[in-house]
């Protein structure tokens, strides 16, 4: 009886038992006695502290037992009315219930640290941080000069200012993807290819006109230490488990059905 012992035997059990009992249970059969029990008392209580970061009153209490009954009432006479039949609604909402009652299986139970380890050494590079630039720049417009481009080139020898510039005029730790984002992939790509120095660099064309750079710093691309991003990977991996489990869910579903297509 070990299996019993496996969360998700016993859901994938349970769900089975469900099933089986509701073939042989027509709508007349729908009870009209709504019991609330004391679990489901305390169940509204601790969602509402949960949600509201503080107890109920004695008052919303009422209120939400209240809501429990005429929800439970409701459920039972629109299934006696046949109304969750063909309905697409009704279909995605039991299929994603379905679907986070398996998850939350998987996630019942927090990863161990080798666990969190061994997944990070198998993902590494999804946690590689890209190579950062920490660059100023002079901004030489096309639409105020009629040769931007070299008078961005002289610029280089006589220190000229350029023009006013609608962003910062330096940035610090920005990857190649961010530059791109801001300046253009080209400029970007461009800007990756210098060599950190004291003196101004290019010109580089960007998305508004010609720039000379200066290329203060760059921190190379690598892979941090696990410690650096375990909640991430914690985060992660709790994912990746609970789409492990609804793959593996549905693969042993499938095996008991016999599924018929049409012809191409």
């Amino acid at each position: 009886m070990n299996w019993l012992k496996d969360p998700l035997a016993a859901f994938l059990a349970g769900g089975a038992l469900i099933f089986l009992a509701s073939m042989f249970v027509s709508d007349a059969e729908i009870s009209y006695d709504v019991e609330v029990r004391d679990a489901d008392i305390e169940r509204l209580h601790d969602h509402w502290n949960m949600q509201m970061r503080r107890p109920p009153t004695v008052q919303e209490l009422a209120d939400l037992v209240e809501q429990f009954v005429k929800d439970e009432i409701y459920f039972r006479e629109s299934k006696r009315l046949g109304l969750d039949a063909n309905d697409s609604i009704v279909r995605r909402r039991m299929v994603q219930k379905l679907t986070y009652l398996t998850e939350d299986i998987a996630a019942s139970n927090p990863l161990e640290e080798a666990a969190l380890q061994a997944y990070f050494e198998e993902n590494q590079e999804d946690y590689r941080v890209s190579a950062q630039f920490s660059f100023s720049h002079r901004y030489f417009s096309t639409d105020r000069r009629d040769d931007a481009e070299g008078d961005a080139r002289r610029a280089l020898e006589t220190g000229a200012s350029g023009d006013p510039f609608m962003l910062q005029n330096s940035y610090n730790g920005r990857s190649e993807s961010q530059i791109g984002d801001l300046f253009g992939r080209d400029f970007a790509s461009a800007l990756a290819q210098l060599e950190p120095g004291k003196s101004p660099q290019g010109p580089i064309e960007s998305a508004y006109g010609w720039h000379t750079v200066k290329l203060t710093s760059v921190e190379a691309a690598h892979i941090p230490d696990f410690a650096e991003v375990a909640d991430r990977v914690a985060s992660d991996a709790e994912q990746a488990a609970r789409h492990s489990a609804n793959e593996a869910y549905y693969d042993d579903l499938k095996t008991r059905y016999n599924v018929i297509y049409p012809d191409p």
